[in-house]
């Protein structure tokens, strides 16, 4: 089971009403269990492996890492807007509606900015800083991670 095998794993733990999977196969043992908040650590305390395979997944996970910080625009006034939590990506409040925000647009602080639906709960992100809305990072309905940027926008 490699990295990308486990993160399929969880996604799809996420879509359910599963709160804890513990699987065991030869000397791989996997623990999950849906609200932590801070996945690095409690990766590496669930999952007790040979230490070749924590290597390949502690490199996996750098690569994500990686991958978000080369996202990180230079430019000092722009603000990312993170996802609090792992869900559903919404940026209309129904199907049928206008997006809550387009690129060009400009944002006050406490506007609602998308929704992300986490357990069949509808929560509206809203934006932390008053500016424009520069890029939205995510395509509609798509699985967002903790943390993972959603949108950019210039103060």
């Amino acid at each position: 089971m490699d990295a990308k095998d486990i993160k399929d794993l969880i996604l799809t733990i996420d879509k359910t009403s599963i709160e804890n999977v513990e699987i065991e196969k030869n000397d791989i043992k996997i623990t999950i269990s849906k609200g932590f908040k801070n996945l690095d650590r409690d990766l590496e305390k669930t999952i007790e492996t040979d230490e070749d395979i924590v290597s390949d997944f502690d490199s996996s996970a750098d690569m994500i890492r990686a991958d978000i910080a080369s996202t990180q625009d230079q430019d000092q006034d722009i603000y990312f807007l993170k996802s609090p939590m792992v869900g559903s990506f919404y940026g209309a409040p129904s199907p049928d509606s206008e997006p809550f925000v387009k690129v060009g647009d400009r944002v006050e602080k406490g506007q609602t900015l998308c929704i992300v639906e986490a357990m069949k709960m509808m929560n509206e992100i809203k934006s932390e800083i008053a500016g424009e809305v520069v890029e939205v990072l995510i395509d509609e309905e798509d699985i967002v991670e903790y943390g993972q940027p959603l949108m950019r926008i210039r103060g």
